[in-house]
């Protein structure tokens, strides 16, 4: 298996667990015990259960015609937009609440950059009826707003997070100090498939029920089971890694990855990793991330507020160094008129970490009988006044 986690938590060379000694409880209760718990019958059955009546899984797989015929070539879309809290993150959330429970613990933490997660862990909370605690950068607080009153009407307290550039890695350093302070109590949710060992890998296998459908779903529709692309959007990357979970092995489906580029890979306002950054450590975990020569972490920048994030998940550094994965970087210009295009043709607005995906097809070469499944990881309302703005709609 070249490509999935090994035992002590690394993909190829990035990953692992560096943490202060206080969290090592923590993480070895968590390590010794996910897999063991998820695989348990009565979990799967829970699990399935509030995919399928609460979240509102299987989402469908959309042939997008319109957009098929504009690029000359057969374009899927799968509709994690259409989940309930409108992203793919409730799938996380609802597997790791259903563990949280199984660990005995009484309190939730998370970060949160768009919202989304943010949004997922607190209608999780209330549905369990388990305190929630969510930290989000003051820029994220003013540029989400709908999506922090969703949280406050879910019953989450949001706390504003003042530090660094106030956005989604300062709201990580945060929340990973709570749990610092709160070890026996508390469960952290992690949004994305980044921080320590084995969140990513945990985060990635909830995800996971994306790529078992679209099989599933492609089966039906095409007669085959494979794509030829998959094309996902990346911040951290859950959504990408719940996408390419159960194709990851077979090297004749490709992968497209499509990061933030800001206002231009060498602007100085970017966060394209694949491009910019270096072998490192944030958030507990070694992987590619954007820093200077003396190891200090660059402020990342991107119009979207799930995308500026300094760094990548373990998984996809080890899927870009290894090829496995090809890396484009979008610019924010590229992305919102991509996010117009997808309403304008296909009756769907789309948020802008989801319009980075689209904003690759001009770069790549499709060939008429090829199928593209793209992840369509959240829906576009968080971001209306985003668009209004850029657009002067």
């Amino acid at each position: 298996m070249k490509y999935k986690v090994t035992s002590d938590g690394f993909y190829g060379k990035y990953g692992g667990a560096f943490v202060p000694e206080m969290l090592y409880p923590n993480l070895e209760e968590l390590k010794n015990n996910y897999k063991k718990i998820i695989d348990q019958k009565e979990f799967k059955k829970d699990y399935d259960k509030l995919l399928k009546e609460y979240v509102g899984r299987p989402t469908p797989l959309y042939f997008a015609s319109r957009l098929s015929e504009k690029y000359k070539t057969k374009i899927y879309l799968k509709r994690e937009d259409l989940c309930h809290t409108g992203a793919h993150k409730i799938n996380n959330t609802i597997g790791q609440i259903l563990l949280a429970k199984k660990l005995g613990k009484k309190r939730i933490i998370a970060e949160t950059g768009a919202g989304q997660h943010g949004v997922a862990t607190a209608t999780v909370c209330a549905l369990m009826g388990i305190e929630c605690v969510i930290y989000m950068g003051a820029v994220d607080i003013k540029r989400q707003s709908p999506n922090v009153a969703r949280m406050k009407m879910l019953g989450a307290s949001v706390i504003s997070v003042e530090s660094g550039s106030k956005t989604l890695k300062d709201a990580i350093n945060e929340a990973i100090r709570d749990w610092i302070n709160n070890p026996l109590t508390t469960h952290y949710i992690i949004g994305s498939v980044v921080g320590p060992h084995p969140y990513p890998d945990m985060v990635a296998r909830f995800q996971s029920v994306i790529s078992k459908e679209v099989k599933q779903q492609l089966l039906k529709l095409e007669g085959k089971e494979n794509p030829n692309y998959l094309i996902a959007n990346i911040g951290g990357g859950s959504n990408a890694a719940g996408l390419y979970y159960e194709y990851l092995e077979n090297e004749n489906v490709k992968i497209i990855s499509v990061e933030a580029a800001g206002e231009g890979v060498k602007s100085g306002k970017s966060a394209a990793t694949s491009v910019l950054g270096k072998i490192g450590i944030i958030h507990g975990s070694k992987t590619l991330l954007m820093q200077t020569k003396d190891g200090q972490i660059i402020e990342p920048y991107s119009i979207s507020a799930g995308l500026d994030y300094p760094g990548v998940g373990p998984l996809h550094a080890h899927l870009l160094e290894s090829k496995r994965a090809k890396f484009i970087s979008i610019t924010d210009q590229d992305a919102m008129l991509a996010g117009l295009e997808i309403s304008k043709l296909e009756g769907i607005i789309p948020a802008i970490e989801t319009a980075h995906a689209f904003a690759s097809f001009k770069y790549l070469d499709f060939k008429k009988d090829d199928i593209i499944v793209v992840n369509f990881s959240g829906r576009g309302d968080k971001d209306l006044n985003t668009y209004i703005e850029y657009f002067n709609l």
